[in-house]
This record gives structure tokens, sequence and C-alpha cells, in this order.
């Protein structure tokens, strides 16, 4: 199919015009391609018509490029019902407990802080140190033996004389001997959900933790 190269200048002076007063769009679309491809078949040679193998190329770029816009309103449509889904199930851990990989965690008076340390393999002897914020150890527990895997521990809050302490930030430190060496472990602290922040701009959904402040959705380990 041939096109004079007065028309085809005309068809693409016409995209140009188009896209300078649209201001952002740099790319062929599906619009400014059919009318390529009408000029071209308004304006071909009737003595040297074209050949239907170059036609249905042709057609077939029209119809991968229509696909593939059908494509992409497709997954923009998956990805924000995804993110609204994702965003309605968040909204109910408000008010709930949810575990992080931290060493460092918000105590209330009263209540009961859990966690779970991380063991590569059996340890014949396991400590938990608990430090203030201002540095203070404050706690120390012999766990003991344990075998390989998670271990649980829980912490009442309270000091190595039974005294309670005051609600605030407190630093947990894992010991273990493995093979005759002490080495630290990570730790999975617990914390309230005060609220919910829908993310924008990729960052997904954050939780707003008590005494931990914004943590995504995916760096929760475990829901209690």
């Amino acid at each position: 199919m041939e096109v004079s190269a007065s028309q085809s200048t005309d068809v693409l002076s016409q995209y140009r015009q188009e896209e300078a007063s649209q201001g952002t769009n740099k790319e062929l679309g599906r619009n400014e391609f059919l009318k390529l491809l009408v000029t071209q078949m308004e304006n071909q040679n009737p003595l040297e018509p074209q050949e239907n193998g170059d036609f249905i190329a042709q057609l077939a770029q029209f119809s991968s490029l229509e696909g593939i816009e059908n494509l992409n309103t497709t997954v923009s449509g998956m990805a924000t019902n995804f993110q609204s889904s994702q965003a309605l199930e968040a909204t109910a851990l408000v008010g709930r407990k949810v575990q992080v990989e931290t060493d460092t965690a918000y105590m209330f008076q009263g209540e009961l802080l859990t966690g779970v340390m991380n063991l590569p393999s059996s340890s014949p002897d396991v400590t938990l140190q608990i430090h203030d914020d201002a540095g203070a150890l404050v706690r120390s527990v012999n766990l003991g033996s344990q075998t390989g895997g998670e271990v649980d521990f829980a912490w009442d809050g309270t000091d190595n004389d039974g005294n309670p302490l005051p609600s605030g930030t407190y630093k947990f430190t894992a010991m273990a001997r493995l093979d005759g060496e002490q080495q630290q472990l990570s730790t999975l602290l617990g914390a309230n959900v005060n609220s919910v922040t829908l993310g924008t701009n990729g960052t997904g959904t954050i939780l707003n933790l008590a005494g931990m402040g914004s943590m995504p959705l995916s760096e929760v380990r475990t829901f209690q």
C-alpha cells in the first residue's frame, strides 16, 4: 500500500498538532494508527494495490495495539480492586495486636507483652534481656535449653524484683549459645494496631502501631 509523501505528512502533521494541544502524549495511539491506515487505503495506487500480506500485517499491528490497551486497562482495574480489598481487610485489624520483626516494643503497664525469638538450632542456653529506654537492664530471663525453631516468650512488665515498671519503650535482646558461641537472635514483638493508612504511590497499606509508629502491612509476621 503506497501513500504519497504529502498525504503522509499531512496526517502526521495533524497528529503532531493534536499531540501538542494535549501536552503529554507522545506515542502513536489507536486513533492515529487508524487515520494512517485509512489514508493509505484511500490513496493507494489502483494499478499497484497493496498486497494481501502487507494489509494483513498492518491489521495485525492494529489488533496487537488494541489488545495491549485492553490489557493495560484490565490490569489497572485489578490493581485498584486489590488495593481496595487489602485496605478493607486491614481496617479489621484496628484494635487487634500484630507481631513484627523488631527488638523494641511499647509496654503498657499491667498488660502482658508477648514475643517470639527465632532459634536456628537447638541450644542448651537461651536468655532474654530487657532494657529500658535509657539502656538500663531491668529484667533478665533464663529460658534454659530450647529446641530449634520459634521460641515463645512473655513479659508481665515487672523487673527482676517483681516490681511493676512504668509504661514505655523497652528493648529486647535474645541470646543463645550455638556451636559453643553466644549469638543474638532475631525477635518478633507484639503491638496494638491504632489505625490504618491507605498507601499512595505504590507504598501499600500502612499500619500505625502503638509505640512503634508506622509499619507496612507487608512486614507483619503474625496476627493475634
